[in-house]
């Protein structure tokens, strides 16, 4: 890297952050390359604090060799950079180029954040960093579970801890990636004699749900011609698996609540409670503690449920597994394997942010059933090339080595125009930075500081490649 580069890199990495504070992260780093196209050079290395060169050929002990026509000699360089905190990328001056999430690289560098997608040639290959130690335990179902990204390591650890406890348990995450199968593992690991009863609560009958959990007695009301058990008792000495606990009602949330607690529930149609030995494990794609604060959601049922939480991550968090997934959905789908696919193709389909998570890949597997290989990515689906949000890696701005230009001039707002606030411009990164480790890394506590949404103080994290303390 030339001078200018040094310069740069150096300018790009100026923070406030106090040099214990820098240590304690340093310390705590761990970060690999995996790549993922062509699946010939399919391979995951550590990344390490000093210099790491991507190439066809390996100069140094901590070099990638990556044997493929499209890579220079000398291809590209990931460094660490000590004071802010991250690596940094940068490309020598390669033959076919380099870019980060769909961005192309100058012979500058730019900071990587986890779970990007960096292209050197048509070599393509995924970046995860984490702060902690990574435990992934052996007994865990790898078929129940699956994939091998940092993400969901620490889910398979985590229901590791969880399944031995008899407490319940709250599985979150956005709809489609594998809630249910959690509970499943959840389940066999307890070792618990009773079975293990699945109940969607969006499903279950407004007008019907208490006698569908608590049972009811014969002629307790209209309809009911004979007793029924209901699905606590079907699930005495098992698990109980409340699928979408955030569509029940809040009248029942009570009763919900003191089945977890003393493990009595009282069926529809007599004064006498029945005890019964249950664990419940509950599933939501909501933010229960924003239901709580709305008052859609008790807090006392809330923090009951949460003693244990497992936070499942979406596909986008978890790139390094997705072509591995395609193909896994093809052979069960009857499709066979996945046809190959071209650089591009392999590209949009790391960087597409999959809102419908697996449900979305069994889509495109459908989709792609009479496609001929290899794949280009004019012959991927539409909806699959066009950018879903602009919190993705991919559809932020490149951050830039320059200093940060002035904030844009705000314009007055209009007269009459509803008391509207005007646009604010993007704080820089040293002082986001800043007002991260003054508030003491606490995303709630920074939006309340920038009077801004907790969702926008997450993109910012993105935008700016900021490893969180205590984060995986």
């Amino acid at each position: 890297m030339g001078q200018g580069g040094q310069d740069a890199l150096a300018s790009i990495s100026r923070t406030r952050e106090g040099e214990g504070e820098v240590a304690r992260r340093r310390s705590l780093l761990q970060a690999r390359l995996t790549v993922v196209h062509p699946p010939a050079l399919e391979a995951s290395f550590a990344v390490g604090l000093g210099e790491t060169a991507l190439g066809r050929e390996a100069r140094g002990a901590g070099d990638i060799r990556l044997a493929h026509p499209t890579i220079s000699r000398r291809h590209a360089v990931i460094r660490w950079d000590p004071t802010a905190g991250a690596h940094a990328i940068v490309d020598l001056g390669s033959r076919n180029g380099s870019s980060v999430d769909g961005v192309a690289l100058a012979q500058l560098p730019r900071f990587l954040a986890d779970n990007a997608v960096i292209r050197v040639g048509d070599v393509l290959a995924i970046y995860e960093a984490r702060s902690a130690p990574l435990l992934d335990p052996a007994e865990v179902d790898r078929d129940a579970i699956p994939g091998e990204a940092f993400a969901i390591q620490d889910v398979r650890a985590a229901v590791a801890r969880a399944a031995v406890d008899h407490n319940a348990v709250l599985v979150s995450g956005e709809t489609g990636v594998g809630k249910e199968r959690i509970a499943g593992e959840l389940h066999r690991l307890s070792r618990r004699a009773g079975p293990l009863i699945v109940a969607n609560c969006s499903a279950l009958s407004g007008s019907l749900i208490e006698s569908q959990l608590f049972g009811h007695e014969r002629g307790a009301f209209t309809g009911a011609s004979a007793r029924s058990p209901g699905l606590f008792r079907a699930a005495h000495r098992g698990t109980l698996f409340l699928d979408e606990i955030g569509e029940l009602s809040l009248e029942l949330q009570p009763k919900l609540l003191r089945a977890i607690e003393y493990g009595d529930i009282m069926p529809v149609g007599t004064t006498t409670s029945v005890s019964v030995d249950v664990r419940v494990v509950a599933a939501t794609n909501r933010d229960l503690a924003e239901e709580v604060a709305g008052g859609r959601f008790r807090r006392d049922l809330y923090a009951r449920l949460s003693l244990w939480e497992i936070r499942v991550p979406p596909l986008r968090l978890r790139r390094r597994d997705l072509l591995g997934w395609l193909a896994r959905i093809a052979a069960q789908d009857g499709v066979g394997t996945h046809p190959g696919l071209s650089a591009a193709a392999a590209e949009v389909i790391l960087g597409h942010r999959w809102d419908e998570n697996l449900r979305g890949l069994h889509r495109l597997v459908l989709e792609m059933r009479s496609t001929t290989a290899p794949v280009s990515r004019a012959a991927l689906p539409g909806w699959l090339a066009e950018p879903t949000s602009a919190s993705t890696p991919a559809a932020l701005e490149a951050i830039s080595t320059a200093p940060m230009p002035a904030p844009t001039p705000v314009a007055a707002a209009p007269a009459g125009g509803g008391g509207q606030r005007p646009a604010r411009p993007r704080p820089s990164r040293e002082e986001f930075m800043q007002a991260l480790i003054d508030h003491g890394w606490s995303i709630r506590a920074t939006a309340r500081h920038f009077e801004r949404d907790r969702k926008q103080i997450t993109r910012w994290i993105e935008f700016y490649a900021i490893v969180v303390p205590g984060r995986s």
